[in-house]
């Protein structure tokens, strides 16, 4: 990491939870030499206990980061600097010697798979970003890991930050704590590096109290030496570094030279009248309802649906030749517009506590809010939407932004599978790839065998989203 290149002022940092002392040399090494560059006040090693969540939660609500729901338990709302609302994918970046190991070339214009950064060029952008950063704060460590603990399709990682948000979000999205540092021992662990790049004192006033950096934002992967380094944002898939940037970019590099895939896929296991249950994988662009039938809830009689995972599938063969796929994850990060009763009833069912929410209304009775929520307010109660102002259906701007997350614990879904935190994974008897498409194609079609799925999942085609004007249908490989 270019954090051994600089030359910080040796300030050594208060260690307020957790002892350096014990632990492995290779993590205490990454703790120390990031807290000389990034100069915090104090040093958190993070337990993952439920007395350390509580206190996390009653710092950002004296912070005014957040405020308590009260007609959920124990769920919260943030509201973030209007300028910090989603991941970024123009300040996402691939660091590699060569720019072909990142992305295809493109005989004009920019690459839209992706977005390559030189090496020189992000050792420039690191040091004018990270020295001095965290400044007045504290650094939490989080030791957490993608899978269950103990499965042989798990990996373990180690975040930095300065965000108690991403410590109480990354609690929530991944197995997190004391119990992951016993389990790592000396091992390996994908190295990540976040802040918010708001050193203390601040040099301008916050936006609803939510500390960021907008004109420095960048995410960087440097997937030769299985790092994240991510400045700016405290938001979403740009902060909590086990999710996008761990389980799918960084994990797909790992995957590819272990001989196993990670892959943007939802896992369900569906079960007929006759009893018989079998398991799928399932590619679709973003919104496209993915979260939807992963929860679904079957009208046909006699069928069950469970839900595994509903974003991402961490799958390798085992030695059988079976392919058995495990969800990486902890959590559903799950958009909270059009999510209703009518739409994903168990959604519904799962946020009912133990939930962050993220950038959607407030109603004066403490209860959530966001457009397709098909929910009837009683007599008298307002809305505040998630930029602070009174709302009614008559105002022009939502009352969430369109990217409004829910975060919530997968343990909680009530059609959660029993075999969801199995160590050797699901088996996967087929893989589904769809997307929206306006017109032109069978609802449903089959493949005649693998390699005709394989040229199928790869010329996949998805209606585009509203971002695209004039473009009515775009090519998605990736989904």
């Amino acid at each position: 990491m270019p954090s051994q290149q600089q030359k910080p002022r040796n300030i050594p940092s208060k260690v307020v939870q957790g002892d350096l002392k014990c632990l492995a040399p290779d993590v205490r090494d990454f703790i120390e030499s990031n807290a000389k560059l990034c100069q915090p006040e104090a040093i958190h090693i993070c337990d993952g206990s439920e007395n350390e969540n509580k206190k996390i939660l009653e710092l950002m609500e004296e912070q005014g980061m957040i405020k308590k729901l009260g007609k959920y338990e124990n769920c919260w709302l943030a509201c973030t600097d209007p300028r910090d609302v989603a991941r970024i994918e123009s300040k996402t970046v691939i660091v590699t010697q060569e720019r072909r190991d990142t992305i295809p070339v493109p005989r004009s214009g920019v690459s839209q798979l992706g977005r390559w950064m030189s090496e020189e060029d992000f050792e420039k952008a690191f040091s004018v970003r990270f020295p001095g950063c965290m400044a007045g704060r504290t650094m939490y460590v989080i030791p957490f890991s993608m899978g269950p603990i103990g499965s042989p399709l798990s990996k373990f990682g180690i975040e930095l930050t300065d965000s108690p948000y991403v410590v109480a979000s990354m609690r929530i999205m991944t197995r997190m704590g004391t119990s992951v540092l016993e389990a790592l021992g000396n091992g390996e662990f994908v190295k990540c590096l976040h802040s918010v790049g708001c050193p203390l004192p601040l040099k301008r006033a916050l936006v609803c109290n939510w500390p960021c950096n907008p004109d420095l934002t960048l995410i960087a992967h440097i997937p030769d030496h299985r790092e994240i380094i991510s400045f700016g944002s405290g938001y979403g898939g740009n902060s909590l570094l086990g999710k996008k940037c761990f389980a799918l970019r960084i994990a797909s590099r790992i995957a590819k030279e272990e001989g196993w895939l990670a892959e943007h896929m939802l896992i369900l296991g569906i079960t007929n009248p006759e009893g018989k249950k079998k398991y799928f994988a399932a590619a679709f662009p973003s919104a496209c309802g993915k979260t939807n039938l992963a929860m679904m809830k079957p009208t046909l009689p006699g069928w069950k649906i469970e839900c595994v995972g509903d974003d991402i599938a961490w799958m390798k063969f085992d030695d059988q030749g079976n392919l058995r796929a495990i969800n990486p994850e902890n959590g559903f990060f799950g958009v909270a517009p059009g999510t209703s009763v009518k739409t994903n009833p168990n959604a519904i069912k799962t946020i009912q506590k133990n939930t962050i929410f993220t950038n959607v209304g407030l109603t004066s009775d403490g209860d959530v809010y966001w457009e397709g929520i098909d929910k009837e307010l009683d007599p008298g109660v307002t809305i505040t939407s998630w930029k602070n102002k009174e709302w009614t259906a008559k105002n022009e701007e939502p009352c969430a932004h369109p990217n409004s997350r829910f975060c919530t614990p997968a343990s909680q879904c009530p059609i959660i599978d029993p075999a969801w935190e199995a160590p050797e994974g699901v088996p996967i008897e087929g893989i589904i790839f769809g997307g929206r498409r306006p017109e032109g194609v069978p609802l449903v079609y089959e493949a005649f065998n693998w390699q005709h799925g394989v040229f199928i999942g790869a010329t996949m085609r998805s209606e585009a989203t509203a971002a695209d004007l004039g473009i009515i249908v775009e090519h998605d490989p990736a989904a």
